[in-house]
This record gives structure tokens, C-alpha cells and sequence, in this order.
């Protein structure tokens, strides 16, 4: 046996074949040592703190869109509240302008009815009470009235009421003893409310004091507000 050969018949300086020859660069290279918790620690604590920061401003952000969602909320509704309240308006006082242009047909019914019991005697004016064409233009001017009523319509009571220019023209003063000073005594032409709303002022007479003369009273100018 060959002092090149060992025991196992094998050449000495030859690695056995299934032995795999390590690579130079690995056999060479020591293992990287592991990163103590210590080292880690930094960084996690710097993350979390990033974190927590990202957290105070998305709260921050939902507050401020929760705040602009609230405030559009109450605008919406005061907006919807309002256009609500405008549309009843109209509705309710759509009937002003025609109302308003038959009143002079509703004062015509009045002074006929009152003209035909004043021109007659107390015994004459009974009767006409009971005449067919008193009583037929009566029947229509009720109904008439009733309409008009029907629609928000209403006369104003106003003698023995106090002097408002909201509601009075004054077109003269009287001196009154039996009646307090500015209190209307008399009604020249009727006034009239659709619903709460003024829409022709009452003309009136109304009490002066005790001592003095008649005076003429400038129509009023002040209207109510809607």
C-alpha cells in the first residue's frame, strides 16, 4: 500500500466524494450578531410616538368635519324652516289682491242695505225688511260676505274702541263729554283684516276733549308691518 493512500485505499490529500467542498467566502464569513432589544428600542418607541401624533390629528380632523356637518345641518334646516314659513305666506295671503279689489263692491252692498231702511219711515222700513228684492239683495251680500269670510276675511270692530293708527284713519274729531279723548265714536267706512294681516285701515270719527271745535284729523300714514 502507497504512503499516498490512507487505510480506506483512499489518496490522502483528496476529499472523500460525498463530502461537499465549502465555499471560501462562507467558511471565511462569521455569523452577523443579533440586534439586542436595546438597539430596538428606539425605533419602537419613535413609531408609536408617530402614531399617537397621526392619532391626535385625525381627531382632530373628524371633530372639525363633525362641527362643519352639524353647522350645514342647522343651516339646512333654518333654510327649510324659512322656505316653509315663505311658502305658507304666499299661500295663505295669494287671496290679498282679489280681496282687496272687491271690498268697494262689499262697501256698495252696505250703503245700499243701510240706504234702503234710512230713506223709509220706522214703520216703512219694517216692511222693506220684508220685500222681495230687500231681502234677495240681503241674501247675496251674505253669502257674499260669507265667501269672503270663508277666505280670512274680517271686519274690524272699532267704535268704542281706543284711536290706533295701526288700525284707524281718523278723518275727524268731535268734542265728547260722555267718552274718554281718542276714542273713535263713529265709523265712516269699515276696515278689514285678512287673517292678522291689515290690508284697509277703518275710517273714523273719533272723540276730542270736552272743550273745543270739530277738527279735521290728517289721514294716517303709518301701516302695519307684515
Amino acid at each position: 500500500m502507497s504512503d499516498k493512500e490512507n487505510i480506506n485505499g483512499q489518496p490522502a490529500n483528496e476529499t472523500p466524494a460525498d463530502q461537499t467542498p465549502q465555499d471560501e467566502s462562507s467558511a471565511n464569513s462569521a455569523p452577523a450578531p443579533r440586534q439586542s432589544q436595546e438597539e430596538f428600542q428606539p425605533k419602537t418607541d419613535q413609531f408609536i410616538a408617530e402614531l399617537n401624533q397621526k392619532i391626535v390629528e385625525l381627531e382632530q380632523q373628524v371633530a372639525l368635519l363633525k362641527d362643519q356637518l352639524l353647522r350645514k345641518a342647522a343651516e339646512f334646516e333654518n333654510y327649510k324652516r324659512r322656505t316653509e314659513n315663505d311658502f305658507a305666506a304666499f299661500t295663505k295671503f295669494a287671496s290679498e289682491n282679489i280681496i282687496s279689489q272687491l271690498l268697494p263692491v262689499l262697501d256698495d252692498f252696505n250703503r245700499s242695505l243701510k240706504s234702503g231702511k234710512s230713506k223709509m219711515a220706522p214703520q216703512a222700513a219694517e216692511k222693506s225688511e220684508n220685500d222681495p228684492l230687500y231681502k234677495g239683495v240681503e241674501m247675496i251680500y251674505q253669502k257674499f260676505m260669507k265667501l269672503l269670510e270663508a277666505q280670512g276675511l274680517k271686519t274690524m270692530d272699532v267704535v268704542g274702541k281706543e284711536f290706533d293708527v295701526n288700525f284707524h284713519d281718523a278723518l275727524l274729531q268731535v268734542p265728547r263729554s260722555d267718552v274718554a279723548p281718542h276714542t273713535v265714536v263713529e265709523e265712516v267706512a269699515p276696515g278689514y283684516l285678512l287673517f292678522d294681516k291689515v290690508i284697509r285701515h277703518a275710517k273714523v270719527i273719533v272723540s276730542a276733549d270736552g272743550a273745543g271745535t270739530a277738527q279735521p284729523q290728517p289721514k294716517a300714514t303709518e301701516e302695519v308691518k307684515k
